[in-house]
C-alpha cells in the first residue's frame, strides 16, 4: 500500500527510528510543494534521502575509504550523512544541481520495508512545523495533528523522538554538525 502511494506521488507520514517523518518519491513535485508550504521552508531546502542499504548510499554519494567506514559503522541508525553527490544522480537531483546530498539509512523495520518495497530512495523531512518548539512522536498525537496534511500514515505506535545526528563528510575529517538524541562517536 505505501509503495503504491509513493508511486502515485502521494505524501506519506511514516514511523522511523528518530520520530515520525514525512516522505515522498523523488519525482513527486506536488508532494514536495505541499511540504514546503506546510513547514514554511525555502524552495531550495535540502531534504534527506532515505535509503535501505549501504549500496544504495553508494549509488547516490561518493564514498572515500574514511566515509565508507564511518557510514558502514553507523547504519542503520538515526544519523544523516552529508556526502559529496555521485556523478550519476537520479534526474530530479541532477536538475537541482546538488553537489552534496544528505542520506540516511533508518533503523526502523516498517520504514526500511517501505523503502525496499518501493525499490528506490525516497525524500524525507521531519515533522517540525513552524509554530512548534519540538514535534511530538506519539502515534495518536501525530495522527490527530497531521492526517489532514498527508495522503497516508503508517501507524506503528509511538516513535523515539528525534532529531537525527547530522555528520558532515565533505571536509578532510567528518564532523558532527548537529548532535541528535543518540550521541555518536566519530573516533
Amino acid at each position: 500500500m505505501a509503495s503504491r502511494a509513493l508511486q502515485q506521488g502521494k505524501l506519506l507520514l511514516l514511523p522511523s527510528d528518530a520520530g515520525y517523518l514525512l516522505a515522498w518519491a523523488l519525482e513527486a513535485r506536488e508532494a514536495e510543494a505541499r511540504i514546503v508550504r506546510l513547514r514554511a521552508l525555502d524552495t531550495r531546502h535540502p531534504f534527506t534521502l532515505l535509503c535501505d542499504s549501504l549500496s544504495a548510499v553508494g549509488s547516490l554519494a561518493k564514498l572515500d575509504n574514511q566515509s565508507f567506514r564511518l557510514v558502514k559503522s553507523l547504519i542503520p541508525g538515526p544519523c544523516t550523512f552529508i556526502l559529496p553527490a555521485a556523478a550519476e544522480l537520479p534526474r530530479r537531483l541532477k536538475q537541482a544541481k546538488r553537489r552534496a546530498v544528505g542520506i540516511r539509512v533508518p533503523d526502523h523495520a516498517v520504514l526500511r520495508a517501505v523503502i525496499a518495497s518501493y525499490g528506490e530512495p525516497v525524500l524525507a523531512t521531519s515533522l517540525q512545523l513552524p509554530d512548534e518548539e519540538m514535534a511530538n512522536h506519539e502515534a495518536e498525537v501525530v495522527a490527530e495533528r497531521m492526517m489532514r496534511h498527508v495522503d497516508l500514515m503508517l501507524d506503528s505506535g509511538d516513535c523515539t523522538p528525534g532529531p537525527t545526528t547530522i555528520i558532515d563528510c565533505l571536509g578532510e575529517a567528518p564532523a558532527v554538525v548537529r548532535e541528535g538524541f543518540a550521541p555518536v562517536s566519530l573516533i
